[in-house]
């Protein structure tokens, strides 16, 4: 009897384990496997954190960000010239500025995010700052910017303004871009960690987030460049800033209601210090010999998110950093010693290092590609300005037309899986493989090309029909080619290029990889800037108005059109070049295993 019951209780007891085993094993399976957090800082649920269901919320809410921006970004050529009594270089140059510097502050954003603050509290952070630059404006503007009353039209000059009013204005559009570039990548990365990169389901969604996160962008500019744009050009620009700022409220109430559904990669540390620790170790090894190359294996708590990259043999002289010297392997068995990581770095950090290298020419041959999509907000709308913009009655906007830019931009993305790769591969009769990120940047190079091309020729036809006034009696609508043409190139190289840079950076530094990649627009903005105060002091001697004066009618603008084609077409050489000599990184699986972050 006795011993019947001790077997029923080692019964019980044993399905008791099982049963704790099965619960074990069912929480280990139901969360994370990418070393992502809840906010609490532990393991993320599948069910109650991250998916489409956190990763929609960031796309509503980028779309409310981008109509908050894109409301006083799409017309601000027509803001300083109308208000500010710039002239159409002066403005152009001016919006050339101030777009450079909201891409800039994109590896500002970055760099807290991965360093100290994180994806979420960065996103917050700044959307807080774009909110207060929103606010700035629009009651800058209400108060004293728009005298005398109905002025800020198109033809329709301002009083001038004091220095102070000045002052106060380029404060409020400069903490404009410092919120909404810093926050760009912050919050792109962060809907990204919403998918579990190591399960099959969730790392498809993954790369599809890139892609929906730029429509979200466009759909909510286009919002902008349609309705808000309209209002602007009534002179209304009191009611279309705070249009904005509304929106970018919105957002930010969007964005905190979600705190407790989002994904979190803890922050890595200061990447500059790590780069700097395997610069200042390889130099002081730089004569040295020794044997193997050092790799942490059991990595701490903040290491644990990152996996280890495995070695390869460019940038040799960075591999003396990790080199294992006869001091450094004495010091590695003392219990308790660790080694000191401005003497021995680990085979990761130094590949971490090689990686930024490696992306360098890529990203320089990047920045000369965006100075077409800085033309589409200032010269483009400049160049529409001067045309007929009559329909019966109604005067359409210039600045509306990039609208065409959006829609192009947002249906190619979206037509691109099912319409464009199975179109490229029946043309180029190669495997079912998609083209590359590197690949699509190209052709994406080659189109802007074509783009730059139709508007020099567009520039041509419109001066035919002009007369001693400023407009032509060219329709606007025959600027729709080139803003098409522009729209697919930019969904060709940008969206492959933040593909690209988020695939070949390093885990710990994946917001510093969007930040790169958004920042080729900053520098794309500065050259874009100089390049037409050198044309106009080149062209602009002897008298003569230069190739974009105040009225266009006495210049040429279609030569700088045509110059620009050729300065991309010059970098699209580059780039095959430098893209040919790439290699792509290979990473660690959390198992153990290689996997190659290659190109598709």
């Amino acid at each position: 009897m006795e011993t019947n019951q001790q077997s029923s209780t080692n019964t019980v007891a044993s399905v008791s384990c099982n049963d704790s085993e099965e619960r074990s094993t069912r929480i280990v399976d139901a969360s994370t496997k990418d070393g992502t957090m809840d906010i609490y800082g532990k393991p993320a649920m599948k069910g109650k954190t991250g998916g489409w269901r956190s990763g929609m919320l960031l796309l509503v809410i980028e779309g409310l960000a981008a109509l908050a921006f894109t409301g006083v970004e799409v017309n601000m050529v027509l803001f300083s010239k109308s208000v500010l009594r710039q002239s159409n270089a002066d403005a152009a140059n001016t919006f050339s500025t101030w777009m450079g510097t909201l891409n800039i502050c994109t590896l500002f954003g970055a760099f807290l995010s991965d360093s100290y603050l994180g994806r979420f509290l960065t996103c917050v952070v700044f959307q807080v700052v774009l909110v207060i630059g929103l606010v700035l404006l629009s009651l800058s503007t209400q108060a004293f910017m728009l005298e005398p009353k109905g002025c800020g039209k198109i033809g329709e000059l301002c009083n001038p303004q004091s220095r102070g009013e000045i002052a106060l204005f380029y404060v409020s559009i400069y903490l404009l871009a410092l919120g909404s570039g810093a926050m760009e990548p912050a919050l792109a990365t962060l809907g990204a960690d919403q998918f579990d990169e190591e399960d099959s389901k969730e790392n498809k969604s993954k790369t599809a987030f890139f892609s929906y996160y730029y429509v979200a962008l466009n759909l909510g500019s286009l919002i902008a460049e349609t309705v808000l744009v309209y209002v602007e050009n009534l002179g209304k620009w009191v009611l279309a800033f705070w249009i904005s700022t509304s929106s970018g409220l919105v957002a930010l109430v969007l964005l905190l209601s979600g705190t407790c559904s989002y994904r979190h990669i803890k922050p890595s540390g200061n990447p500059i210090s790590r780069f700097s620790q395997v610069l200042v170790a390889s130099m002081r090894k730089i004569k040295l010999d020794g044997e193997g190359l050092y790799e942490a294996r059991d990595k701490d708590e903040k290491e644990s998110a990152r996996r280890n990259i495995s070695h390869t043999d460019d940038f040799k002289f960075l591999d003396q950093a990790a080199v294992l010297t006869p001091e450094d392997a004495i010091m590695l068995t003392r219990k308790g010693q660790t080694p000191n990581p401005w003497r021995l770095c680990t085979v990761t950090q130094v590949e971490e290092v090689k990686c930024v290298f490696r992306l360098l020419p890529i990203w320089l041959c990047t920045i000369l590609a965006s100075i077409v999509f800085v033309q589409v907000l200032s010269l483009f709308v400049e160049q529409g300005a001067a045309m007929n913009r009559e329909i019966s009655s109604f005067h359409i906007p210039p600045a509306s037309m990039t609208a065409f830019d959006i829609i192009s931009t947002s249906t190619f993305i979206l037509c691109y899986e099912k319409v464009i790769v199975p179109l490229y591969i029946k043309l180029t009769r190669r495997e079912p493989n998609p083209p590359s990120e590197l690949q699509r940047i190209g052709i994406g190079m080659v189109i802007s090309i074509i783009g730059m091309v139709v508007a020099g020729l567009v520039e041509q036809y419109r001066l035919r029909y002009a007369d001693v006034r400023e407009t032509s009696s060219l329709s606007i609508f025959w600027q729709v080619p080139q803003y098409v043409l522009v729209g697919v190139s930019e969904a060709f190289i940008y969206v492959a290029e933040w593909e690209f840079f988020a695939s070949q950076i390093p885990d710990g530094l994946k917001s510093l990889g969007l930040g790169l990649s958004m920042s080729s627009s900053a520098l794309g903005s500065y050259m874009s800037s100089i390049i037409l105060s050198l044309v106009m002091k080149i062209t602009s001697k002897h008298g003569k108005p230069g190739w974009v004066p105040p009225n266009l009618n006495d210049g040429h603008l279609d030569r700088y059109f045509f110059l620009s084609a050729a300065l991309i077409a010059l970098d699209l050489v580059l780039f095959v070049v430098c893209a040919n000599r790439y290699k792509c990184i290979e990473l660690e699986k959390r198992n153990g295993e290689k996997e190659t972050e290659a190109l598709p």
